[in-house]
C-alpha cells in the first residue's frame, strides 16, 4: 500500500506554534479581551528556533504562541464571563443612546464581576511558589498605590494596593524577615526572606506632584497585571498573618480601607495615615500559641559535607539571629524633613521605636522631649536646640548599619557630616568578576587601609624610582644571549585555550558564546568603574590642595595685615 502524503507544517515547529491572528479566531476574543485573558493565565509570546517553519513559510515577524497554550485557553470559564461582559456593554451603551437611563442604571447594577480565585490556585498550587514569584508583584503594587486619581486607574485599585503593602510590611515586621535595603534613584530597594525564599522588591520614592498619564505607558495593561496581583497578595497576606497568629485583616485607619467613601481628600493625608499605621501594634489570635523561633542548625558528621560550608551557615545564622534584635531597646526620632515611611519600616523590622513630632503629623508614639530617645534622625546642618542625651545622626546611618549587620559609628554620619559612598549590599559573589570599591574592601578586611594623600605621593615616588632602575637595566652591556622567548608561555597557553574552545559541542556553542560576551561585558564595566574611581579620587585630592593652598593664602594675608 502507498502511505498517505503528510501535510506539510503538520509536524513539528510548523503544529507547535500559532499566530495571535489565529489564536484571537480560534478563541473568538477581541485584541483587547485576549491581552487581559493572557495576562491572567500567565501565557506570554514564545520564540521558536526556527521562525520560518513557525510560521509555515509566511514571511517577516510575528508574535507567536504555543498551540498548547491556546487550546488550554478554550476550556476557561472566563472567557465565556468575558463574552457575557461584552453583552451588557451593548446593552448599556444601547440604553444610553436610547436615553433609557432607568434601564441603564438596572445593568449597571447587575454588572458582572469576574473572580479569578481559582487562577492563582492554578498558578500557584503552594504557598512556596507564590512567594517565589512575589518580586514583580510586590514592585507592581507598591508603585500603584502610591499613584493618586488617573485616567485609566481605577481610585480603588490603589486604595487597594495601599492596604494590601501596608499588610504585607506589617507580616515583614512581625516575623523581622527583612534582611537588606538600598537608597537609589529609582526607589528603596528592599529584601526579605520568608519561609527560606528571598523576596527582593522596590518601592519608589513618593512625591507630592501627580505622575504624568503619557502615552508611551499602557495604564489598561498595568492595571490588568495589578487586578491578578492584589488577588494573589490577598491570599499571601492571609496565609503570612495566619502563620504568624496575627488576626487578619488588622484593624488600620479607615483611610486604607476599600470600604470608605472616596471623596476628593489631600494626598499628603493619605501618605501621613499610611506611615501612621506601620507604626501600630497589630492584634494577635487569642489563644494561639508565640510564634516558634527557628531552632538552631543541626550539624552531622556526614563525610560527604565540606565542613567550611558548615561553619560559614552557622556563622550566617548567628548574623542574621543578631541582626533580628539591631535596634532593640533604642528609640528613634525623625524630624519632619527626613522621609519616615522607609525608616518607620526599617526601625520597627529590627526591634526599633520610632516617632515624629505630633503636631505635624498623626500618629507619634512620644514626643521631641523624651529624655530616653537614643537617636534623632536630622538632614539638615544644624538643629536649634540639641539634647545631650542622644545623638543626632543622618539617615543613610540607619541603612548602613543595616546592611554591615551592625550599629557603625556616628562619627561619619554626625549631622552636617560629608557622608561616606553608600554600598549597595546587592552584589552577585558568584561571579568571577565583580566590582568592589575601596570602602568596601575596607569594611571587608580590617587589615585594609586606604591611600591618604602622603601614601599616594609615596606611591607615586616609588613608581617614578621603579622607571629609572627599568631605563638602567635597558642600558647595552656584554652578555650572553639568552634565546628564550619571554612570551612563549602565554603564547601557548593561548593555543591550548583556543584548542579547548573548539572542544564545545555545537548545540552548546551558543550559550559558551553568551557566557564569553557577558565575561567581557563584565570586565568593561569593571574597567569603567575603576576609571571613574581614579577620576573621582583625583579630583578629591586636587581639591584637597587647593583648599589647603587657600588656608595657607589666608593665614599669610592674616598674618601681614
Amino acid at each position: 500500500m502507498v502511505s498517505k502524503k503528510k501535510k506539510k507544517y503538520s509536524s513539528g515547529e510548523g503544529a507547535q506554534f500559532m499566530t495571535r491572528k489565529a489564536a484571537l479566531k480560534k478563541l473568538q476574543l477581541s485584541l483587547k479581551d485576549f491581552r487581559r485573558i493572557c495576562i491572567l493565565k500567565g501565557i506570554y509570546p514564545r520564540e521558536p528556533r526556527n521562525r520560518k517553519r513557525a510560521q509555515k513559510g509566511q514571511g517577516g515577524i510575528k508574535t507567536l504562541y504555543h498551540t498548547k497554550d491556546i487550546k488550554f485557553l478554550l476550556h476557561e470559564p472566563i472567557i465565556w464571563k468575558l463574552r457575557e461582559l461584552k453583552v451588557y456593554q451593548q446593552r448599556i451603551r444601547k440604553a444610553r443612546a436610547m436615553r433609557e437611563y432607568r434601564k441603564m442604571r438596572k445593568y449597571l447594577r447587575d454588572y458582572p464581576e469576574i473572580n479569578i480565585d481559582h487562577i492563582v490556585k492554578e498558578r500557584y498550587p503552594t504557598f512556596v511558589d507564590a512567594l517565589r514569584d512575589l518580586d514583580d508583584c510586590l514592585t507592581l503594587c507598591f508603585l500603584f498605590s502610591t499613584f493618586p486619581s488617573l485616567k485609566r486607574v481605577p481610585r480603588d485599585q490603589s486604595m487597594l494596593c495601599r492596604r494590601l503593602t501596608v499588610e504585607f510590611m506589617h507580616a515583614v515586621i512581625a516575623a523581622k524577615a527583612l534582611r537588606k535595603v538600598f537608597v537609589s534613584v529609582k526607589g528603596y530597594y528592599y529584601q526579605a526572606e520568608l519561609e527560606g525564599q528571598t523576596i527582593t522588591w522596590i518601592t519608589p520614592h513618593h512625591f507630592s506632584f501627580q505622575p504624568q498619564n503619557k502615552d508611551e505607558v499602557d495604564f489598561k495593561i498595568m492595571s490588568t497585571f495589578v487586578e491578578f496581583y492584589t488577588m494573589m497578595l490577598g491570599f499571601v497576606n492571609f496565609k503570612l498573618f495566619h502563620s504568624l497568629n496575627l488576626v487578619y485583616p488588622p484593624k488600620l485607619n479607615a483611610s486604607l480601607s476599600t470600604d470608605c467613601e472616596l471623596d476628593l481628600v489631600d494626598e499628603q493625608s493619605y501618605v501621613s495615615e499610611r506611615i501612621a499605621a506601620l507604626n501600630m501594634s497589630l492584634a494577635k489570635i487569642e489563644g494561639a500559641n508565640e510564634a516558634e523561633e527557628l531552632p538552631d542548625l543541626d550539624i552531622f558528621n556526614a563525610e560527604d559535607e565540606d565542613p567550611q560550608k558548615l561553619e560559614n551557615a552557622k556563622l550566617e545564622a548567628e548574623k542574621v539571629k543578631k541582626l533580628k534584635t539591631l535596634f532593640k531597646g533604642l528609640k528613634f526620632f525623625i524630624n519632619r524633613e527626613v522621609p519616615r515611611e522607609p525608616l518607620v519600616f526599617i526601625i520597627r523590622c529590627f526591634g526599633g521605636e520610632v516617632s515624629w513630632d505630633r503636631d505635624l503629623f498623626v500618629g507619634a508614639t512620644f514626643d521631641e522631649s523624651d529624655e530616653s530617645i537614643s537617636y534623632q534622625i536630622v538632614d539638615r546642618p544644624n538643629v536649634d536646640k540639641q539634647y545631650l542625651s542622644r545623638y543626632y545622626v543622618q539617615p543613610q546611618w540607619v541603612f548602613d548599619s543595616v546592611n554591615t549587620r551592625n550599629l557603625l559609628p556616628i562619627n561619619k554620619y554626625l549631622m552636617g557630616a560629608v557622608l561616606p559612598p553608600h554600598l549597595s549590599p546587592f552584589v552577585d559573589e558568584t561571579k568571577d568578576q565583580v566590582y568592589m570599591p575601596p570602602e568596601e574592601r575596607e569594611l571587608n578586611d580590617p587589615n585594609f587601609k586606604p591611600l591618604d594623600d602622603d601614601d599616594q605621593n609615596e606611591l607615586n615616588a616609588e613608581k617614578k624610582k621603579m622607571s629609572k632602575e627599568k631605563k638602567k637595566a635597558m642600558a647595552v652591556t656584554t652578555g650572553v644571549p639568552f634565546k628564550e622567548n619571554p612570551y612563549q608561555k602565554q603564547i601557548e597557553d593561548k593555543q591550548a585555550f583556543r584548542l579547548r574552545e573548539k572542544l564545545v559541542r555545537k548545540k552548546h556553542r551558543n550559550l559558551y558564546k553568551s557566557m564569553k560576551a557577558g565575561r567581557e561585558e563584565r570586565r568593561k564595566e569593571i574597567w569603567l568603574l575603576n576609571k571613574k574611581r581614579k577620576l573621582h579620587d583625583a579630583k578629591v585630592i586636587e581639591e584637597k590642595k587647593a583648599q589647603k593652598q587657600k588656608q595657607k593664602l589666608q593665614a599669610f594675608e592674616a598674618a601681614t595685615a
